[in-house]
């Protein structure tokens, strides 16, 4: 019994230190973008605003064009999260469902592709567009987002779909349905909650990278919100007010989607984890 108390207590406090690891930063950031400069540096530090101020998030649309970055971000990650999961749907109905002689090795190969280092892919990548003329345009991130992505979405797609029985996509065969169409119609709407915990993953993956994106958009009416947001830092001034402003703002999407859908994506991964 004693056993079972203090085991209960380490889960708890394990709980409570991943909860404060989580959530901390964000607080943080958020009481700074709330406080004057002035404020900022004085001592004794302030833990939580004395006057809260709301002219860093009006300075933070007026310093750089932050309604840009933020739209350019949307774009980009919606693209590649619509692109990843109709590709790694595919890929992983193929995987999951096909009699492939060497499945073991494909999925080895998955997993040992999304382990290379970004940095290593970034001159192929930069030559390869430049040399197509796509350099400064949508496509130069989405495409290799969901090159990225791919990987992470099959995982977690073909343990979902290995759990939903052959039966029901024959039935709707029998009864006139494609393959694709028994794809479509009856194992991606089954699958649900994998689709949203691989949506969810590859539209964060895609909203916070920052490498690619300096690297190949660095026009100023193509640059994201990771981007655009190292750009408040001057030569010789770092704003923090105002920087943690924008960071809010960039967290605000994200946030609302893992709000909305957070019963879906607590479903997914806690089935993917038990179906794995």
């Amino acid at each position: 019994m004693n056993w079972s108390w203090s085991s209960m207590q380490l889960r708890v406090i394990a709980a409570g230190l991943v909860v404060i690891n989580g959530f901390f930063p964000a607080v943080w950031i958020l009481f700074t973008s709330l406080k004057s400069e002035t404020e900022l540096v004085q001592k004794p530090i302030t833990w939580w605003p004395q006057n809260v101020t709301l002219q860093n998030y009006v300075q933070a649309f007026t310093d750089q064009p932050l309604l840009r970055y933020l739209s350019n971000s949307l774009i980009v990650a919606l693209g590649a999260t619509a692109l990843s999961l109709l590709v790694s749907a595919c890929a992983a109905y193929a995987i999951a469902r096909l009699n492939l002689k060497y499945r073991q090795v494909i999925l080895t190969t998955i997993i040992a592709s999304s382990m290379f280092p970004l940095v290593t892919l970034l001159v192929p990548i930069f030559e390869t567009f430049r040399a197509m003329d796509l350099l400064n345009t949508y496509t130069a991130l989405i495409l290799p987002y969901v090159v990225l992505n791919l990987p992470v979405c099959t995982l977690v797609l073909v343990s979902f779909f290995q759990s939903i029985p052959k039966d029901l996509e024959n039935a709707a065969m029998i009864d006139g349905c494609t393959r694709m169409g028994a794809l479509w119609r009856i194992v991606v709407p089954l699958a649900a909650p994998g689709v949203f915990t691989a949506g969810i993953l590859a539209f964060v993956n895609a909203w916070d990278e920052f490498l690619l994106a300096l690297s190949l958009n660095s026009s100023a009416s193509m640059r994201t919100l990771p981007v655009g947001i190292s750009l408040y830092q001057g030569e010789f001034t770092f704003p923090w007010p105002i920087i943690s402003a924008a960071l809010i703002v960039a967290i605000v999407p994200i946030a609302v989607l893992i709000a909305v859908f957070q019963e879906r994506v607590v479903g997914g991964l806690t089935q993917g984890g038990l179906k794995g």
